[in-house]
């Protein structure tokens, strides 16, 4: 691994200028470096953070990887990680003209790093440094413990998927962390759950607190507030007891064993700690990336085809750059490509809201001609789609702008599975083409970690009761009894888990003329809660 020569780094400048000038905004120190197919091989496990601390599933996942690409070869194109300064990795064997088109890809990912909301908690501090720290430790702490150590990353990365990630991030997003939270109080419980008001006067609440706001700008939640204190005497103090208790809020099961387990706590077992917070400052400095793969690839698929069109370097190499492009971009019949989603989901917008299509004026209209001629040629979609960049996560972006007309232009459709019992093959089949089912089918394959919690009242010294808060998703059954085994080693007493199972499925199919099974609707669940206990490395199951 070595950083690209001069040459080829005057082309990366030449980029960042245009790329500047088209809106991108990002910091001007980078770093590129050449590798080579195993030096990417070697650095995948580590999610490319060379400082990354050892561990033995990295190694494994390198010889799996090794074995694969001497079944499979193939050169990927290009990696960036979200460090500062950003560092960016390129195969040793792409031509000029490539480079540039991957420039541009790479220019809006950080773009993208350093402007979305999500990736907040990030900003501040370069996690290469961070992770060297850690590595360091980790390898000072294994040379003392051993195997111990491997054991106590392996209990905690169980559970990592598990921190909680949204609540960190609103602290992070809070401008006045005082203010912002009085607002929080006032309107999420004083109102709501202290002095039980009406809708109606709750929502007069929220409009008057808009109008002190436009009306007083920077002041105007302190003249809000001034105004409360008047009509509530109570308020301030209500809201201070509730900010001494949030102070000490848990925010995740990681935190929550750091915070009250006694077997962490002992002299002998303080090591440990160390050991946990760093797998939990990992998965957190992660999780902004696993949220936000659609709306970050399709940014940086949009930016490239968009620059690199009006590149003079493209001469010459136009169907070069389409052949790649299309292995890049182009839309699957089955299955789905998040940077030919985005992508195609960014351009939609813009002209959506060039047209002036992103109003309640247009969402009036039923007429299919008439929304296709409507036009208001507002200019504003470059502005639109940069909004969107900074503000929006893959649930929000699919959830909030996939519609009929994206599904229509692109004759996208979801895709179901049937048996032909007569040849007895598989054959796909448009299942659906609306826009409903194709969201659900996007949604539905995206990162969605379970959302577990501490039950405190029936927590206590031996126990650790956890709840999984249900949501039609059950738990991977497979993991239940290693990673609860986890648990029970670092609360050091048993741990019991209520969730729910699949009771019974109820399908409704049929055979059609041809001897085909059609799925008439979607298959009837019924579910049953469930009670998991491991004790002294035990598992046992009841129904509820």
């Amino acid at each position: 691994m070595e950083l690209i020569d001069q040459h080829t780094k005057k082309i990366m400048e030449g980029c960042k200028r245009r790329a500047y000038d088209a809106g991108l905004r990002f910091q001007d120190e980078t770093l590129e470096y050449i590798v080579t197919n195993r030096d990417m091989i070697e650095l995948s496990p580590k999610v490319m953070i060379p400082t990354l601390y050892d561990y033995w599933v990295h190694d494994v996942e390198v010889l799996k990887e090794k074995g694969r690409y001497e079944l499979y070869p193939g050169n990927p194109y290009e990696t960036v990680i979200n460090t500062r300064p950003a560092i960016s990795f390129y195969n040793d064997n792409n031509p000029d003209w490539m480079n540039v088109m991957i420039f541009y890809h790479v220019l809006a990912h950080i773009d993208f790093f350093q402007n979305n909301a999500y990736f907040r908690s990030t900003w501040d501090y370069d996690f290469t440094g961070v992770a060297l720290s850690d590595k360091r430790t980790i390898a000072r702490l294994r040379s003392e413990k051993g195997r111990w150590l491997d054991y106590v990353i392996e209990f905690t990365r169980g559970i990592d998927n598990l921190v909680g990630y949204h609540r960190s991030l609103s602290d992070v997003l809070r401008p006045v962390p005082g203010t912002s939270k009085r607002m929080d109080y006032y309107f999420d419980i004083f109102l709501q759950k202290e002095k039980k008001v009406r809708i109606n006067e709750y929502v007069q609440e929220i409009e008057r607190y808009n109008q002190y706001i436009e009306t007083y700008g920077e002041f105007g939640e302190e003249s809000f507030f001034s105004e409360i204190k008047n009509r509530y005497p109570e308020f301030e103090t209500m809201f201070e007891k509730q900010s001494e208790k949030k102070a000490v809020q848990i925010t995740d099961l990681i935190e929550f064993l750091l915070d009250r387990s006694e077997f962490l706590k002992k002299e002998e077992n303080i090591w440990m700690r160390s050991v946990i917070g760093i797998v939990r400052k990992t998965s957190l400095f992660f999780q902004p990336q696993i949220r936000t793969k659609i709306i970050n690839e399709g940014w940086a698929s949009y930016w490239h085809d968009t620059l690199f069109l009006m590149d003079d370097r493209i001469q010459g190499h136009e169907v070069d750059y389409a052949r790649v492009n299309a292995h890049v971009t182009s839309i699957p019949r089955v299955g789905l490509n998040p940077y030919a989603l985005g992508m195609r989901l960014f351009q939609h917008l813009e002209e959506t809201a060039d047209k002036g299509k992103i109003s309640y004026e247009f969402e009036r209209i039923k007429n299919v001609d008439e929304r296709k001629k409507f036009d208001k040629h507002t200019g504003k979609g470059k502005e639109f789609i940069f909004r969107v960049r900074e503000n929006l996560s893959d649930f929000m972006f699919i959830n909030t702008f996939i519609d009929q007309d994206f599904i229509d232009k692109h004759r996208l459709f979801v895709a179901g599975k049937r048996l032909n019992q007569s040849r007895m093959v598989w054959e796909y089949y448009v299942k659906s083409r609306k826009a409903e089912d194709y969201k659900a089918m996007v949604l539905d394959s995206m990162y969605h970690p379970p959302y577990i919690e501490v039950n405190e009242e029936k927590t206590n010294r031996d126990t650790l009761y956890l709840v999984h808060r249900f949501e039609n998703k059950p738990l991977v059954s497979d993991y239940i009894a290693n990673t609860m085994l986890g648990i029970e080693y670092l609360w050091d007493g048993e741990v019991k888990l209520e969730t729910h199972e699949v009771a019974s499925i109820r399908k409704h199919e049929t055979e059609d003329s041809s001897g085909m099974l059609i799925e008439e609707a979607a298959p009837e669940v019924f579910w049953e809660k469930v009670l998991y206990t491991m004790k002294n490395r035990r598992l046992s199951k009841r129904k509820l």
